[in-house]
């Protein structure tokens, strides 16, 4: 299992200049299988108003490829995700940012 490491400042950084309120870990780096050409999937939740556009999210997913070690990073928001499997990736995300 290979394993991500990441700057917990800088994401808190990162998190706090555009907006986001809520940034958690989901996918297969939480399963265990996290391979060398794997993605980084993140759940990310904004605040109200904050939300960007298409363009603004792939900004967003390159800024976070840098702190991820250059692995491609797939952000998603809870909105995004199936119905069919919503409620476990909700459950299972592990948290590496939350204001407050």
């Amino acid at each position: 299992m290979i394993r991500i490491a990441v700057d917990r400042k800088q994401v808190e950084e990162f998190c706090q200049r555009h907006g986001i309120l809520r940034l958690a870990l989901f996918g297969s780096a939480l399963r265990g299988d996290l391979g060398p050409e794997s993605d980084i999937d993140l759940l990310v939740e904004f605040e109200p108003g904050r939300t960007p556009g298409l363009f603004g999210i792939a900004r967003l997913e390159r800024e976070l490829s840098v702190l991820f070690g250059g692995r491609r990073v797939d952000l998603r928001t809870p909105e995004d995700l199936s119905r069919y499997f919503r409620e476990d990736v909700l459950r299972e995300a592990e948290v590496q940012y939350e204001e407050g």
